[in-house]
């Protein structure tokens, strides 16, 4: 009986292998079996729609301003400009200055209170522009003034206006120092006109630039009036996407449906059908054949001990009795009944048996799609309602003259258009006077320059240090005289001039800092978006002029950034306020009728087996046939002794010591033959059965655990397939309904992508109003940038050399007196006791023959005249501009 007690034991052994190798190679035999059953997917989510890209309009016109290198010259005149005006823009100022005055300016009205105290604060924050331009009236008044006086005391000879010139030591030392000074005042003062003349050079050159920018903008205009009917009949036109869509999943009702029921009934009936499948795979793992491990066992419990036992008591007495078998299994109870129950329980494929509740499962689309044909029959009808709804939004489209707005708006664009650039040739010859006008205000100053260079060319170059004043040269004194001609000229043109310069500052500088800057950082809409601006009782004027409704939250600031985001006119202008597009699609494409459609389908799944009879019997067979009642704790300690008593290699050694100790014979050589053979027998087989018992340990352990409440396991997978067959069978109505209703919501999300869709395409892709702002920075480029900045620019330069011919006229006054042939000058004669004449040193006399006493000593100064013809013929030329007489 001892080898059906190692039949049972290997059988064990390999049961429980099997066991291990069924819960490592899960994967592998599920995918063996049931390659095409689907396990624990998820509800697939709504497919997305591809409606393609609006068909974009692409726009030329860059509203971006680069001015080059005279941006250095604007950038100087803003900085002038900050300093006459630091004060931040007056927002709250201008808003309460127009609701107090809505009726229009009364002189009346500004003597209540609160308009004093506007007029304060508006004084105060124009502070600087006033002051500057006091400063320049009071140059233009008192400059002709001035003139008219200093002309007269010349002509009563004082204020230089005498031809006498007194001798002093350092006369060279000022003639070098008036030299330098005129000089550097005319190097300003051409840089002054370099500066005006770049400007006004600017103006022309960009109001030629205009033109590009008019063009560009009305071609952006046509172009948005041109693609936004396409647009709309683009977005239109996709709704037929969506109702493909649904008519194809409609035309695959049964699969899709199908689909939607099996996956969300495998949440129960995929687990209960896999732990079967594992457990017919343990099952099928028990059925090996221990044929092997029986021989190897057999012949270790039965070879080893007759041949090593018989060899070692025929040579040597003393080693029998450490020889043989450690394990004893005569001990291990009998598992023959156990082994009987396996055996018959294997000869039924259970694996087969689950395999067929997979597929029958599996079949639950093909059932669905039988079950659901009623639907397919109805798909012409539900085609004519979706062709329906189709008509009703194309016809809603076609309900605002949208198309013919737009052709009547690019009409009215090339009217514009046309009348612009007729109106081109006069802008240019405005322009051409303009410049020209410019050019002769910077000629007066180039004038006066002229007269100032040549005259410190001829007096430089003609002065002669050996010259008395009363005998300079020709040339000298040409420059004298054109110095002063500089001077009248000054005193003629610096007045009028100024007056230019402050009526352009006062103008252009405020609309700068009014008008230009707040255009620039947009505050200048939040004046014009202040509620209740226009009106006490319109709070918005944007929306109550498009839209009469002035409690539109649109603003005119809102709409510019919308514009400039380039954003759809339909949100620019917040039409959704006006006319809501989803709740008209909310309306028009979701069709109760579709929903009706659905309310007729019925599936039933009663004839979906998941484990026929055969299969649980087979399962509590198994549970009962006795493999949890074997006392494993015996086999075990049978199988973890080790294989031998002793150690066969040590015992080798010590038979190959006593065979080296018995005399040299047969017996020696018998003694170590038999060590060889042992040496064999471990190593042949021994050492592998010691492998196999270790294996075996570890496999009845694991089959120890694994047959643990048995029945209680194959009871779980029971009532598993018993619960999910209960859900098949009595819960399916429901199932049905709530994936048919999964299913119509399904649809409705088609039809959801495609409104979602139309409303993204209003707000970002149709009727993209980027021209819109493009407009506003345009005309804030030619205002601004383009105008206003140069005429800025102009009056600075101007100013600047009107502010210059004031010391140009003192440098210059002293400087002549230098250079000009004197009608008298200091010559002294001494006068001794015995009235002797001698020349003696130079004094102040006021007349040709007073007689004064200079450091003692008496003189008397003597007139000298020295006049050739060029400077009598000039004589006359200057007494016209009341310098000289």
């Amino acid at each position: 009986m001892l080898w059906i007690r190692w039949i049972v034991l290997l059988l064990c052994w390999g049961a429980a292998s099997g066991e291990q190798r069924a819960a490592e190679e899960e994967d592998e035999a599920r995918t063996e079996v049931l390659s095409d059953s689907p396990r624990r997917r998820s509800l697939p989510p709504v497919e997305p729609l591809d409606f393609g890209f609006v068909p974009s309009a692409i726009y030329d016109t860059h509203a971006y301003y680069e001015p080059g290198s005279i941006s250095i010259l604007f950038h100087m005149v803003h900085a002038f400009l900050y300093v006459v005006q630091p004060n931040p823009f007056p927002k709250d100022l201008i808003v309460r200055v127009i609701q107090q005055n809505m009726g229009g300016i009364k002189l009346e009205e500004w003597r209540k209170p609160e308009n004093v105290v506007l007029l304060l604060q508006w004084i105060h924050y124009e502070a600087g522009f006033l002051i500057c331009t006091i400063i320049g009236i009071v140059f233009v008044v008192l400059t002709p003034i001035i003139a008219t006086c200093f002309c007269m005391c010349r002509c009563c000879d004082n204020c230089g206006g005498e031809m006498h010139q007194r001798q002093r030591k350092n006369a060279d030392c000022h003639r070098g120092f008036f030299t330098a000074s005129l000089i550097a005042t005319t190097i300003f003062i051409i840089l002054g006109v370099f500066v005006a003349y770049a400007a006004n050079h600017n103006i022309s050159s960009q109001i030629r630039n205009t033109r590009r920018l008019i063009n560009t903008n009305m071609r952006d205009l046509k172009t948005f009036a041109n693609n936004t009917p396409a647009q709309i009949e683009y977005l239109t036109g996709q709704y037929t996407t969506a109702k493909n869509k649904v008519m194809s999943d409609l035309d695959n009702i049964g699969p899709l449906l199908g689909n939607r029921i099996h996956i969300h009934l495998e949440k129960e009936v995929v687990p209960a059908l896999d732990s079967a499948l594992r457990m017919a795979g343990a099952m099928r793992e028990s059925q090996r054949s221990p044929g092997e491990c029986q021989l190897l066992v057999g012949n270790s419990s039965g070879r080893n001990r007759e041949t090593s036992g018989q060899s070692i008591r025929g040579t040597c007495f003393s080693f029998q009795h450490s020889l043989g078998i450690n394990a004893d299994y005569s001990k291990l109870p009998n598992v023959g009944h156990a082994l009987a129950n396996v055996n018959t329980v294997l000869r039924i494929d259970l694996s087969n048996i689950v395999q067929r509740g997979y597929a029958s499962f599996n079949d639950t689309p093909k059932l669905v799609k039988e079950q659901t044909r009623n639907i397919v029959t109805a798909l012409p009808r539900v085609k004519g309602m979706l062709d329906k709804i189709g008509a009703e939004i194309n016809a809603f489209s076609k309900m605002f003259p949208v198309e013919a707005s737009l052709s009547n708006f690019t009409n009215f664009l090339n009217e514009r258009h046309r009348s612009i650039e007729a109106f081109y040739p006069q802008i240019d010859q405005m322009d051409f006077y303009r410049w020209i006008a410019c050019v002769a205000v910077l000629c007066t100053i180039v004038l006066i320059l002229a007269f100032n260079i040549l005259g410190l060319l001829c007096g430089s170059c003609g002065y002669d240090k050996q010259a008395t004043p009363t005998t300079r040269g020709c040339m000298s004194n040409t420059g004298g005289n054109l110095l002063m001609a500089g001077v009248g000229f000054s005193f003629i043109f610096s007045w009028a001039l100024m007056a230019v310069v402050t009526t352009l500052f006062a103008v252009s500088g405020n609309m700068e800092k009014l008008i230009c800057e707040p255009l620039a950082n947009r505050q200048i809409f939040k004046i014009i978006d202040t509620p209740f601006l226009v009106h006490p009782e319109k709070k918005n004027f944007l929306p109550g002029m498009l839209f009469q409704n002035p409690n539109i939250d649109l603003t005119l600031g809102s709409m510019y950034r919308e514009c400039y985001d380039n954003n759809g006119l339909y949100h620019a202008l917040q039409l959704e306020t006006m006319f809501n597009i989803n709740s008209f699609l909310n309306r028009t494409v979701y069709n109760k009728d579709l929903a009706k459609l659905f309310e007729s389908v019925k599936v039933d799944l009663k004839d979906i087996t998941l484990l026929e009879q055969a299969g649980r019997d087979n399962l509590m067979n198994f549970a009962n046939s006795g493999i949890g009642q074997i006392d494993y704790a015996a086999f075990l300690s049978e199988v973890n002794k080790g294989v031998t008593l002793v150690d066969l290699l040590s015992f080798c050694a010590d038979l190959e010591d006593q065979a080296d100790q018995l005399p040299r014979g047969a017996l020696e050589n018998a003694l170590k033959g038999h060590a060889s053979s042992i040496r064999t027998i471990h190593r042949e087989q021994v050492v592998p059965l010691e492998q196999a018992m270790s294996t075996l340990s570890q496999s009845i352990k694991l089959l120890q655990k694994t047959s643990d409440d048995l029945p209680v396991k194959v009871t779980n997978i029971l009532s598993a397939i018993d619960a999910a067959e209960y859900l098949i069978v009595h819960n399916a109505s429901f199932v049905v309904k709530q994936e048919t209703k999964n299913f119509m919501q399904s649809l409705e999300g088609y039809f959801k992508q495609y409104t979602g869709w139309v409303k993204s395409s209003l707000t970002s892709e149709v009727a993209q109003c980027k021209p819109i702002s493009n407009m506003v920075d345009s005309m804030e480029i030619v205002g601004c940038s383009f105008i206003v900045d140069s005429v800025n620019t102009f009056w600075f330069g101007l100013g600047g050399c009107c502010i210059l011919l004031i010391p140009s006229i003192i440098f210059s006054i002293k400087l002549a007196k230098y250079y000009r042939r004197m009608d008298t000058e200091d010559v002294f004669e001494d006068l001794d006791n015995t009235g002797n004449r001698g020349r003696g040193n130079a004094a102040e006399v006021s007349s040709p023959y007073d007689t004064l006493t200079w450091i003692g000593l008496p003189y008397r100064v003597v007139r000298r005249t020295g006049t050739d013809g060029i400077s009598q013929n000039l004589d006359f030329f200057w007494s016209f501009f009341l310098l000289k007489p």
